[in-house]
């Protein structure tokens, strides 16, 4: 039994070690453009049962509540809390950040298709619409040489003025993608997301339009980490983390305390 017990200390201190790491991922970007806070989710192992509950105790009479020991917690799942982060003015033409819900979409080297809420975004010497690590924007977006200004509206129309020209050109359309379940995305780094069966397929659409948001140019969105929040929670693990290790102090105190006296 006592080994039983260090067993189940053993892993409050794996799923609590799991959880300071989430937090301090979360603190470490917390000034991470478009970054999603992330949660551990945690669930108990199996019990125990020494007598099930309903058993007979008489005759007439049953067991009201089982006898169930449990074995321990194990971390189930980390989950993206999509809360919408503070937009903040940057006055940079090329910034787009988007109120409200959907993903831009970037090709990335592998070929893959990336989500990202980060709107950082830049043109490369052939002009077109790139990340800030040079993935391309789709729709690809080609922004001319001349351009003395670039628009970009809520609804996701590019213009320019060009140079003797009068009233502005379009020259291209931006697109959000959203998911039924984007907590179903998974994380591959550089703020990229990427789709998976529990996230469902991406419905592509214009921004304002069957559940988008809006664009807002000149702005960025900050990450929704709360540090106050983290903070708490980091010393709520801490605080979790010590017990544990000092169940399991308990438990070889107990255990030395048999070995010595019988």
């Amino acid at each position: 039994m006592s080994t039983s017990a260090m067993h189940v200390a053993k892993t409050g201190l794996n799923a609590q070690q799991s959880r300071i790491q989430v937090i301090s991922n979360n603190l470490a970007n917390v000034n991470t453009t478009g970054f999603k806070r992330d949660r551990a989710n945690f669930e108990s192992l199996l019990y125990q049962s020494f007598r099930p509950a309903g058993a007979q105790t008489s005759e007439t009479t049953v067991l009201t509540a089982g006898s169930e020991i449990g074995t321990g917690v194990r971390m189930v799942n980390t989950e993206k809390i999509f809360q919408q982060g503070n937009l903040m003015t940057t006055d940079n033409a090329m910034d787009i950040a988007i109120d409200g819900d959907g993903f831009f979409q970037v090709l990335l080297p592998d070929g893959q298709m990336g989500y990202t809420r980060n709107g950082t975004f830049g043109r490369n010497a052939d002009g077109l619409l790139t990340t800030a690590s040079g993935y391309a924007v789709q729709p690809e977006i080609i922004i001319p040489d001349n351009a003395m200004e670039v628009n970009v509206s809520k609804d996701g129309i590019v213009s320019v003025l060009q140079s003797g020209d009068v009233a502005p050109q379009e020259i291209g359309q931006l697109t959000l993608a959203r998911f039924i379940n984007p907590r179903g995305l998974t994380p591959i780094g550089e703020n990229f997301s990427v789709e998976t069966q529990a996230s469902g397929p991406a419905v592509v659409a214009e921004p304002m339009s069957e559940g988008t948001g809006s664009l807002m140019q000149g702005a960025l969105e900050a990450s929704n980490v709360n540090v106050v929040q983290e903070l708490v929670e980091m010393i709520e693990a801490q605080r979790a983390y010590e017990v544990n290790s000092k169940s399991i102090s308990a438990t070889d105190e107990m255990m030395r305390f048999l070995s010595n006296k019988l």
